[in-house]
């Protein structure tokens, strides 16, 4: 681990935490600390002794949120409690009792607060039989924490107590969960981003490279004056989520380094997490494509982004005056889909978590994916110039995919914008999809030769030693309407399932996972999954080495 970036400072405080905190200091987090409450899984929320069922002092209603006030300690239902800081002047900050997240009721928002965190994670701490680090910030603790391996082991051993070494073992031993599966806490309405960040975590080659020293730091603050750099504080969050550590992970410094690259999504509003997966991997390849050798544009860049995430497209437009075919190549690093719209018997499934809605369709992924690369007919408005022709002609339009990357990333169109009614909505359509994805009808050989009634028997660049299988390692989901939703990411663990819901990891069954509403699927060439998991272990301390195979060379 590095020492602390220079140029970072923790994001600013809305205005009503400022002046909470000039007035109050830290009184209110103090006398909040008695009240919270761990969990065996690690869970943080506030009880009132006084009540086992808390309910809100307005309604007396207990189901919803709740929030307590740090002023006056009532708790409120959110009318309620917006109510009352509009009648107690001052009362602008709460706790949500559920989730123990600070909350400010002016602005209607999550807030962040590292002593607020503080407080939360040495309660956290003090639940830990042996663990003295309570009184240390999330700052500090960061800056001891070793890489994998050998890191690890020896921070322990400096410790000069044998013990704690068997007592960590014992602890993370009764967890059961694999290494790196730790909780992110939510900074402010950051779901969208705690939720790409956790498929990012577990995407087999991606975390292959940070976990082996890809990214050097020393090596980037030598070649660059930049003092942000986002590889860097990826690479910071692989160390902490990798160190062993179950408590809750805060990615405050990454927050501040993604909004120095994309100062356009800078606020603590809810951001859609394609559009932050799509940010993050630009902000990777801006600054790793500068001293790698590649083209971004011919598909070829050596950056990590695009060798794990990178695949090409390719279009055909084909005149239907002549036949002539025009053929372009597009590197991509997700494949937009839209939801087809055939029916899928919700009776044929044998899970039993799925309720379809009676007002929307099923759509399965296999169907989204047909849809994609059939043949489309321009419109008259989109009449393409013919070479052979010399003239506009009407023309038909085929997609397909040239090469696949080593993980794919499919996302589903579920936001729609209406032109006619100057209206945006969310499609609830639910979506069935396949654990084990077969890519092969979909590569461009295949769609080909299919146009020509499989009489093409050679093709140019043949993808046939591609491996065209994948297994689902991760779902990034959206629940909610298109102005107020959450996202939460499923991973896929050694054939078992974990929700991730910002600071909070629970296993769940697949029934689960098949019945949400799936935005972003992240699937995993199928030659490196096995391998994963073999060599993927409960084992919080383990030798530095490569859980999957190296990705040198595979692109």
């Amino acid at each position: 681990m590095t020492k602390g970036n220079p140029s970072y400072t923790n994001p600013k405080p809305c205005k009503h935490l400022a002046d909470y905190k000039l007035s109050h200091g830290l009184s209110g987090y103090k006398s909040l600390q008695k009240h919270l409450k761990t969990t065996p899984h690690r869970r943080t929320s506030i009880e009132k002794s006084n009540t086992k069922i808390p309910r809100c002092i307005s309604c007396r209603g207990f189901q919803g949120r709740l929030y307590c006030c740090l002023i006056c300690s009532s708790v409120s239902c959110l009318d309620h409690t917006l109510s009352h800081t509009q009648s107690e002047n001052g009362h602008d900050l709460a706790v949500d009792i559920e989730r123990a997240e600070l909350y400010c009721c002016v602005c209607c928002d999550q807030v962040y607060d590292p002593d607020f965190d503080k407080a939360v994670m040495s309660k956290h701490m003090m639940g830990i039989p042996g663990d003295k680090s309570g009184d240390e910030t999330i700052g500090e603790r960061l800056v001891k924490r070793r890489r994998l391996g050998s890191g690890v082991l020896e921070e322990l051993m400096d410790s000069k107590k044998s013990k704690e070494l068997v007592g960590v073992r014992d602890r993370r031993a009764k967890s059961c969960y694999p290494l790196g599966l730790r909780g992110l806490n939510n900074l402010g309405s950051t779901c969208f981003m705690n939720s790409v960040l956790q498929a990012l975590l577990h995407a087999p080659p991606f975390r292959n490279y940070f976990l082996s020293e890809g990214h050097s730091h020393e090596t980037c603050r030598k070649r660059s004056v930049d003092r942000l750099c986002l590889p860097c504080d990826i690479d910071a969050i692989f160390s902490a989520v990798f160190s062993g550590d179950r408590a809750p992970y805060s990615p405050a410094k990454f927050l501040y380094s993604w909004w120095q690259h994309s100062a356009n999504l800078a606020s603590y509003e809810q951001q859609d997490a394609h559009e932050f997966f799509i940010s993050v991997l630009d902000g990777i390849h801006e600054k790793e494509g500068k001293s790698r050798n590649g083209n971004r544009d011919t598909g070829d860049c050596q950056c990590i982004a695009h060798r794990v995430f990178s695949g090409l497209l390719r279009s055909d437009v084909t005149c239907m005056t002549c036949g002539f075919i025009s053929t372009t190549y597009d590197p991509c690093v997700d494949i937009s889909l839209n939801l087809d719209t055939g029916n899928f018997s919700p009776t044929s499934m044998v899970n039993k978590h799925v309720k379809a809605d009676e007002n929307s369709s099923i759509s399965t992924l296999v169907g989204c994916l047909d849809l994609f690369t059939r043949q489309e007919k321009l419109g008259s408005d989109q009449k393409l110039y013919c070479q052979n022709c010399q003239e506009r002609r009407d023309s038909v339009k085929q997609m397909s995919i040239k090469r696949l990357p080593l993980v794919l990333c499919l996302h589903m169109k579920r936001f729609e914008h209406s032109s006619v009614r100057r209206m945006s909505r969310k499609i609830d359509r639910y979506l069935h999809f396949p654990f084990s994805l077969d890519m092969t009808p979909y590569l461009s050989s295949s769609i080909v030769r299919n146009r020509f009634g499989n009489r093409i028997f050679a093709f140019e660049g043949d993808e046939s030693d591609i491996s065209a299988e994948f297994e689902i390692f991760a779902v990034v989901t959206h629940a909610g309407t298109l102005e107020s939703g959450h996202y939460v990411t499923y991973l896929r663990l050694r054939n078992q399932w974990y929700k991730c819901d910002d600071a909070w990891i629970n296993e769940v069954d697949e029934g689960m996972v098949r019945a949400s509403q799936c935005y972003m699927m992240f699937y995993v060439q199928k030659m490196l999954y096995p391998k994963a998991i073999e060599d993927s272990s409960c084992l919080p301390i383990s030798p530095r080495r490569d859980t999957f195979l190296p990705i040198a060379g595979c692109c």
